[in-house]
């Protein structure tokens, strides 16, 4: 018994994976500094999602819905709330989950032992990427309207859930224009 218990573990040790980075899932949304979630993003406060779609996705559905015509599309883009005008600024941003292999470390190992090359060594490791949009408001009366502090979160809020909905929910952004 004592054998088979040992073999079983040894199984499951070489056919584990090691997480040694694992990306964050988000059911809705978050809102957390943008330095925090991911580094080379600002130091503000930012509302990220998942992203499921495409690369670019984001970036034509916000090109479309607001008529930008491919002109700063991710930074700066304005839009108004209850007469006050606000600006957008997005990024996509990939946080992998990385995991490392034993069972071809413990293949190649052997393989060395009997003085031939190791030849997995590629698969050591296995990363599948998760993308996430980073969204940040500022107006010229605030420079982060998401902070806890800003007068402007409990209006500006309601409109990024709206607009991550309405992006999740379209498949063509044509018909964003007609919502309009």
């Amino acid at each position: 018994m004592k054998k088979l218990f040992t073999l079983v573990l040894g199984l499951l040790f070489l056919n584990s994976c090691i997480p040694i980075r694992i990306a964050p899932s988000i059911s809705d949304y978050k809102l957390t500094k943008g330095k925090r979630f991911k580094r080379g993003l600002p130091e503000k406060t930012t509302f990220v999602f998942e992203d499921p779609k495409e690369a670019d996705a984001f970036y034509n559905y916000i090109n479309t819905k607001y008529n930008l015509e491919d002109y700063y599309v991710d930074v700066e883009v304005p839009f108004k709330i209850e007469g006050n005008e606000y600006f957008l600024s997005f990024y996509e941003v990939e946080i992998p989950s990385k995991t490392l292999n034993l069972l071809p470390m413990v293949l190649d190992a052997a393989l060395i032992a009997s003085d031939s090359d190791a030849i997995l060594t590629d698969s050591y490791e296995s990363r599948s990427g998760n993308w996430y949009i980073a969204i940040e408001i500022f107006s010229a009366a605030e420079k982060d309207c998401l902070h806890d502090d800003s007068v402007s979160k409990d209006v500006v809020l309601p409109y990024l859930r709206n607009l991550k909905e309405e992006y999740l929910s379209t498949h063509n952004y044509n018909e964003v224009v007609f919502k309009n």
